[in-house]
């Protein structure tokens, strides 16, 4: 009798549950995420419309004769991809990539594409993943991408030495969308960490910018690579905001709405303290980038805003109920309204007027402003005690001088030991009877 009693209570408090957690989408917009952030300037974001086409130009067999160009086209000198590599050349182990000498930009571009819903090699980089599968230095981070990224390096590694040796002021950028956009910022990482393998000095010359990332770190990393890695988010794209992990999804779409009543009872019950506290809990990487053109209850598209921030808390937690979640993941879309904010804030701020003194100088203010933002968000991350979080003081992150000799040795402030360049790749591959390099098999929790 007191059992089916209980089981109207239990019904109740189920729907009560259901309908707080509706009730707080409903009223939650992709605004709300980035409310509190600065405004992005015209130096700082004046790269994501260019890497977007650069991206973009992925999907053309001919660069010269383009079948798909964005409005203005790719703007790019076909003689200057050193390097484009298919799924034929790639054998499934990374979506294709080329390599772009931007000599307009002083840049040197490795640029990834997304995700092919039919390539079964890309669901197999996606899929090669389970909670906490692997560490890596200090944090964790996504297996099957560690391993695309491994298997690029392995690949591209003389030829982005011979240009960075080359041309000794160029930047070496890596960009890529949706599923790329995890295998370039694990390309960052394994390059800031052996970076003398690549004869790169100062860790300022290399940079990331994810469009439309995935969630590919644990939060200590994505905090504290956010001088190095960027990531850019259209409005209400789900893939930043999916905390569930993509292969589970996945492996769950014939019980999908069993999932969503989970993820309903989670996210009303669990405190937002405990989700921080998860180490294996995956973000978006680095120094994020919000385009936000749409307004609760107002129709239409406006004027594209861009803002900034490297948020510990808050870091595109809740997914928006939106019939644009998918859309605005598109590269296209992306690369289409970053153009029109770049544009906005060309106008506000001409910076092609102001002199060349003037602008390095604007520059290094907003460098410092950066690296100060940055150095708050790791110290806030270290107050909220996010698992593996050190201030800027506890290890060598900040320090530019550092020498690229003292990489694969444990530095003075006690951090754990980093593998070298070629630890890294002989725990990633193994050599076939034939002699060639191939992928291992998953390595076990306990390798970082």
């Amino acid at each position: 009798m007191s059992l089916a009693c209980g089981i109207p209570l239990l019904e109740c408090v189920y729907c009560l549950a259901c309908a707080r957690w509706a009730w707080k989408r409903c009223l939650h917009s992709a605004g709300h995420d980035s409310e509190t952030w600065g405004l992005a300037s015209a130096d700082e974001f004046a790269p994501v419309p260019r890497l977007c086409r650069y991206i973009l130009a992925n999907y053309e067999d001919d660069l010269e004769n383009p079948r798909f160009p964005p409005p203005g086209g790719y703007r790019m000198n076909a003689r200057q991809v050193l390097a484009q590599k298919t799924y034929k050349d790639t054998g499934g182990h990374v979506p294709p990539y080329l390599v772009y000498l931007d000599h307009d930009h002083s840049d040197i571009v490795l640029a990834v594409r997304g995700l092919n819903l039919a390539k079964e090699s890309d669901f197999a980089v996606l899929l090669d993943n389970r909670l906490g599968k692997r560490k890596f230095d200090g944090g964790y981070v996504h297996n099957g991408l560690l391993k695309a990224a491994g298997w690029v390096l392995d690949r591209e590694c003389d030829l982005l030495k011979e240009l960075l040796d080359k041309y000794p002021n160029y930047a070496l950028t890596f960009a890529g969308h949706s599923l790329g956009s995890g295998v370039a910022a694990m390309l960052a990482m394994l390059v800031v960490l052996n970076r003398g393998k690549l004869g790169i000095e100062n860790k300022k010359r290399i940079r990331c910018y994810a469009i439309a990332p995935a969630r590919c770190m644990s939060l200590n990393l994505a905090v504290r690579y956010a001088d190095v890695i960027n990531s850019v988010v259209l409005q209400d794209d789900f893939l930043p905001r999916t905390a569930t992990p993509l292969e589970d999804i996945f492996k769950s779409l014939f019980c999908l709405p069993c999932l969503l009543c989970l993820r309903c009872m989670r996210d009303t019950c669990i405190p937002e303290y405990v989700k921080l506290r998860d180490p294996r809990r995956l973000y978006a990487p680095g120094r994020l980038y919000h385009i936000v053109e749409r307004k609760v209850c107002r129709w239409g598209r406006h004027p594209p805003v861009v803002r900034t921030g490297v948020p510990v808390d808050g870091r595109f937690e809740h997914i928006v109920l939106s019939c644009n979640a998918t859309s605005d993941h598109a590269l296209i879309w992306i690369e289409r309204e970053a153009q029109r904010a770049f544009g906005l804030m060309l106008e506000k701020e001409p910076i092609m007027e102001i002199p060349p003194k003037q602008r390095m100088e604007r520059q290094q203010t907003l460098a410092r402003e950066h690296s100060a933002e940055h150095k708050a968000a790791l110290r806030r991350a270290v107050t909220l005690a996010v698992p593996d979080a050190y201030s800027p003081s506890d290890y060598g992150t900040f320090d530019e001088n550092l020498s690229s000799s003292t990489e694969g040795s444990p530095s003075s402030s006690g951090t754990r030991h980093r593998m070298s360049w070629d630890e890294l790749i002989e725990k990633l591959f193994e050599k076939d009877e034939a002699g060639h390099m191939v992928l291992r098999k998953a390595a076990s929790s306990d390798e970082s």
